[in-house]
C-alpha cells in the first residue's frame, strides 16, 4: 500500500481531501488528531505539515505528496510532479511601499534588503535577475518589514494582491506562480520495484485527473429539431462534438422530426446554451452534474 503525505492543516489539507473523497478514496482515520488515515483502502495517508511534504517524498518516508508548488521550490528537493491539482491557485511576488520609488525591479539597488519566508526562492530568483541583495529571513507578518525599517523589499505570497494594498505595498514582480500539486520523488519509475510502484500511482493520477476534468462542466442533454441540427452543433462543441441519437417513436429510424444530443459544456456557460437550445426549438433539455470525465 502506498503512501501519500497529506498536509495536516490548512486550506490545503481541506481541499486536497475534498479531492480524494470525490476520487473514491476519502480519508478514514481513527480520529482528528491521527497521524495516518487510509485513502479509501487503497492507499495510506500519513499527515505532516505542508512545508515538509518536499522532504517526506524526496527521503521516501512517503510515495508521493500533495503541496504548494511554492513549498516544493522552496525546499529544493528533486521531485517530479505527476499532476497540477489546480487549487490553493496562489503568487510569489515582489513588492514594496508605494512611495518606495521602486516600480520594477530595475529600481531594486545593490545591496537592498530583502524580507522573505522564502529565502531560497528569493535569492535564485534575484542572481537570476543580476540583482545582489541582502535576505532577511523572516517567518511571518511579513507586509510589515518595509514599514519598520527591517526590509526594503519584501517577497511573499499572495492570492488577489489585497493584503498587500491594504499594507501600503504594491506588487513589482511575479517570482513565480504556484498552486497544489501532486508529486513524488525523481525517477520513481527506475527505483527498486519501481513498476509496480508507478502503475499504482499511474492509477492514483488516473482518478484524481478524472475529477479534476469533470469540475467546472455539466452534461446536457436535449430533444432538438434535426432540422436544426447544424445550428446546434454550433452551441454544443462538447469534446468531441455532441453525441446525436434517433429518438425512437414507432417509426422507421430516421422518421422523427426530432433527436436526442447529449454533451459536456462548460458550467459558466450553461444557462446561455440552454437559452440558445431554446431558441432553435431544444425541448425536454436536462442538466446533471458530472463525477468523473476520463479522456
Amino acid at each position: 500500500m502506498l503512501k501519500i503525505a497529506l498536509p495536516n492543516k490548512g486550506r490545503l489539507a481541506d481541499d486536497a481531501r475534498e479531492l480524494f473523497a470525490d476520487a473514491g478514496l476519502e480519508v478514514r482515520a481513527l480520529g482528528p488528531r491521527a497521524l495516518t488515515a487510509s485513502l479509501g483502502g487503497e492507499f495510506e495517508a500519513i499527515f505532516v505539515r505542508a512545508q515538509d511534504v518536499a522532504e517526506f517524498v524526496a527521503d521516501g518516508a512517503a510515495d508521493a505528496g500533495v503541496t504548494g508548488w511554492d513549498l516544493v521550490c522552496e525546499s529544493e528537493r528533486a521531485l517530479d510532479v505527476l499532476l497540477d491539482l489546480e487549487f490553493g491557485r496562489c503568487r510569489i511576488v515582489v513588492a514594496a511601499k508605494e512611495d518606495s520609488g521602486v516600480a520594477s525591479l530595475a529600481d531594486v539597488t545593490a545591496g537592498a534588503r530583502v524580507a522573505t519566508v522564502f529565502p531560497r526562492v528569493t535569492r535564485r530568483f534575484l542572481e537570476g535577475a543580476g540583482i545582489a541583495a541582502e535576505i532577511v529571513p523572516v517567518s511571518g507578518a511579513v507586509e510589515v518589514a518595509p514599514h519598520l525599517g527591517i526590509a526594503d523589499i519584501i517577497v511573499d505570497l499572495t492570492s488577489t494582491g489585497s493584503t498587500l494594498r491594504v499594507n501600503g505595498l504594491r506588487e513589482v514582480a511575479t517570482v513565480l506562480e504556484s498552486s497544489a500539486r501532486l508529486v513524488t520523488a525523481r525517477g520513481v519509475a527506475a527505483m527498486g520495484g519501481g513498476g509496480e510502484k508507478r502503475r499504482a500511482l499511474d492509477e492514483l493520477v488516473t482518478a484524481l485527473g478524472s475529477v479534476l476534468r469533470a469540475r467546472g462542466r455539466r452534461y446536457l442533454m436535449a430533444n432538438v429539431p434535426r432540422a436544426a441540427l447544424d445550428r446546434v452543433k454550433e452551441v454544443l462543441p462538447g469534446l468531441n462534438g455532441p453525441t446525436v441519437i434517433d429518438i425512437f417513436n414507432g417509426g422507421a429510424p430516421g422518421a422523427s422530426t426530432h433527436v436526442a444530443v447529449h454533451a459536456v459544456v462548460s458550467a459558466n456557460a450553461i444557462y446561455r446554451t440552454i437559452s440558445q437550445l431554446k431558441a432553435l426549438g431544444g425541448e425536454g433539455i436536462l442538466v446533471t452534474r458530472i463525477e468523473r470525465l476520463m479522456p
